[in-house]
């Protein structure tokens, strides 16, 4: 069983959701990411880095901005493999990493796949990978026993809805809305919709999460209360990282106060 189908099992035995959080890793330096982790990590379930990318057509100001920061700091996909490593070495928390196609294909999928591995990762996402094409990386991320992390949205058609859950591992990423990742006053009703197809397309078998504008604790329970196994908050940490990433001690005591909060929130019966 990998970390993540694990660290969703024991959840499901505490009458929990996962509280999945996103940072983008190296912003705003490097050397402040694993001290980041470090601090999501006590009330995270799963960590979620993002692999700075010049072009993050999936992501919003607040991410796009952050990878600016990331990339003039110096930031590489070794770097966060390195990253990886550190928080590996002193913590069992799954894992995940977002990386858009280029940054996986430009050094071979099986190296990058490897390296990912070797580093103690868990898992990818891939926002710009379509599951036509996904054959490759599926291939690689199964001989490195990593979980493969699928996408769907409101507009996915009940047959490929299908196949991305026959394929996906680990969880599935819903979408919660047509447009970029950012945090939003409030979610669509389409989520429920799209919850509850999902959970059938998957015969109950593949944790959801919810994940695109969720970033408040109403947020969380309302999409835990459709279905969800779990939410996925990015923007969010992202905004706090940017709002204080002169001020280190400041920034490390709100991600701590807001993780808190949002996993508060995954008390299912809230």
């Amino acid at each position: 069983m990998s970390r993540i189908a694990a660290k969703f099992a024991e959840l499901r035995g505490r009458g929990e959701g996962a509280l999945i959080a996103f940072v983008t890793a190296g912003d705003p330096r490097p050397s402040l990411t694993p001290r980041i982790a470090e601090v999501l990590v006590e009330h995270a379930d799963i960590l979620e880095l993002g692999l700075p990318f010049s072009d993050p057509i999936a992501d919003g100001p607040t991410i796009q901005a952050s990878d600016d920061r990331a990339l003039s700091a110096g930031t590489t996909p070794e770097t966060v493999f390195e990253i990886i490593e550190r928080i590996r070495s002193g913590s069992d928390v799954p894992l995940v990493v977002l990386s858009y196609c280029n940054i996986v294909f430009r050094p071979g999928v099986e190296n990058f796949v490897r390296r990912l591995a070797a580093a103690g990762g868990d898992g990818i996402v891939i926002p710009d990978l379509p599951v036509e094409e996904s054959g490759e990386v599926l291939n690689a991320a199964k001989n490195q026993d990593i979980d493969l992390i699928l996408l769907a949205s409101p507009t996915t058609t009940p047959e490929r809805l299908r196949r991305i859950c026959s394929l996906s591992s680990g969880f599935l990423y819903l979408v919660s809305l047509l447009g970029v990742t950012g945090a939003r006053r409030g979610l669509s009703d389409e989520v429920r919709g799209l919850i509850a197809r999902a959970r059938a397309s998957s015969g109950g078998k593949l944790p959801l999460t919810v994940g695109f504008g969720v970033s408040k604790p109403a947020h969380v329970s309302e999409v835990l209360r459709w279905g969800a196994d779990g939410a996925i908050v990015g923007s969010a940490f992202v905004d706090i990282v940017a709002r204080y990433r002169e001020n280190e001690r400041k920034m490390l005591r709100e991600l701590d106060g807001f993780g808190r909060a949002m996993k508060a929130a995954t008390k299912l019966e809230h």
